[in-house]
């Protein structure tokens, strides 16, 4: 009897064993909230895509500095509390020189993708010291939009199409200034904030063209097509102008097009997007592997998952999001979803996207190129210094 009852003591406790052992393994995904039901939805798919993970939303505060702050933290410390993390574009760089994420070379390698399929702009902002951090969550990117009812068919071909240079865009900024009731050529974001650097990076084209950039910059500020005011424009400004039908262009981002067509005096009808000269300054925010995460594996499937047609399709058509794998930007499905891809400007934009500066510590950059470019900006550096201090905060 104490035989039998030892066996079937034994067996019930490997059974317990199996089951525990079939049990899907939980990968923490800290990311914030969303107004959209998409991201839910795409966990929600990978879950039900396989059996040997479930992904856990941990969802973290909307105010972005605080999110930096708490997920530093619990870093520094090797805790891993979280396997996949959400990272706005401009973190990662600091993250990787911290060690805090792991380099995913390999996992791309053995799944058989390349940086290339993915947004450039998103990716560049993933790699340092040679090795590639991140896969895209969802890209944002710099677009200019202009008036289709103001600006003749001819120029509008020319800026579709990206064929057109600042000094173009200035003249037509110039020329078409006053007309169809506006009071601006051009707006852009030229405040003393992060907007700037955006700004600037489009404008040396990803700095490459430093001083000739910024001096272009500066004509457009100088020039009457440009509200006298411009140096306190940040997006607000911007989008208020454009939308109200006071400026025949803008810079500014998608989101844009949504404020036009909820608010605007004008209409999308009188409105298109093209690349900007420079190539278009990437925002939006990035997916990384935790270095401490007991579950890497699980990490990196759900953000190979989140990157493929199932999981962008269901990015696009219940959030909205702009597909980071780049062939999903002609998939018919995503085209209906989404409007914005259906125009021409928007497609060439999406492949001319292109990273700010990648640093360990690139607060510190932003605030250093900042303080170097507005002065000259309002008259009171000169070039040569303003180039030396941008050079100097790149290299930091």
């Amino acid at each position: 009897m104490k035989k039998t009852l030892s066996i079937l003591l034994t067996i019930a406790l490997a059974l317990s064993v199996t089951a525990a052992l079939a049990e899907p393994v939980a990968v923490k995904f800290a990311a914030q909230g969303d107004s959209t039901p998409a991201t839910q939805a795409v966990i929600d798919a990978f879950n039900a895509s396989q059996e040997a993970y479930k992904v856990e939303w941990v969802d973290m505060t909307n105010d972005s500095g605080a999110m930096r702050e708490q997920l530093t933290t619990s870093l520094k410390a090797g805790s891993s509390e979280y396997d996949i993390l959400s990272l706005d574009v401009v973190w990662a760089g600091e993250f990787a020189a911290s060690g805090y994420i792991q380099p995913l070379d390999m996992m791309l390698e053995d799944a058989g993708l390349n940086v290339a399929d993915f947004n450039a702009g998103s990716m560049a902002s993933g790699m340092y010291n040679g090795k590639q951090y991140v896969l895209p969550f969802f890209p944002d990117l710099g677009l200019l939009y202009f008036r289709t009812d103001i600006v003749s068919q001819e120029d509008a071909a020319k800026l579709v199409a990206g064929a057109y240079t600042w000094a173009d865009l200035l003249a037509m900024s110039e020329k078409y200034a006053g007309q169809g009731g506006t009071t601006a050529g051009f707006v852009f974001q030229a405040s003393l904030y992060e907007g700037l650097i955006c700004n600037a990076n489009e404008f040396t084209s990803n700095w490459k063209d430093i001083k000739g950039g910024l001096e272009m910059m500066k004509q457009f500020v100088q020039s009457k097509a440009t509200p006298d005011n411009i140096l306190n424009y940040t997006e607000g400004e911007t989008a208020n102008s454009f939308v109200k039908g006071e400026s025949v262009f803008a810079r500014n981002w998608p989101y844009q097009w949504g404020v036009i067509k909820s608010e605007g005096t004008i209409t999308t009808d009188q409105v298109a997007v093209a690349p900007l000269p420079g190539g278009d300054t990437v925002g939006g925010w990035l997916l990384a592997i935790n270095k401490n995460s007991a579950n890497p594996e699980g990490a990196f499937a759900f953000m190979q998952f989140l990157n493929s047609e199932a999981g962008q399709l269901i990015m696009s058509e219940q959030g909205g999001y702009l597909p980071g794998l780049n062939k999903m930007l002609t998939d018919e499905r995503i085209m209906t979803a989404d409007e914005r891809l259906s125009m021409v400007g928007f497609q060439n934009a999406l492949k001319t996207t292109i990273a700010r500066p990648v640093s360990a510590e690139y607060s510190k950059v932003s605030d250093a190129l900042q303080q170097a470019i507005y002065p000259f900006l309002n008259g009171s550096a000169e070039i040569d210094a303003t180039v030396t201090a941008v050079e100097a905060a790149l290299a930091q």
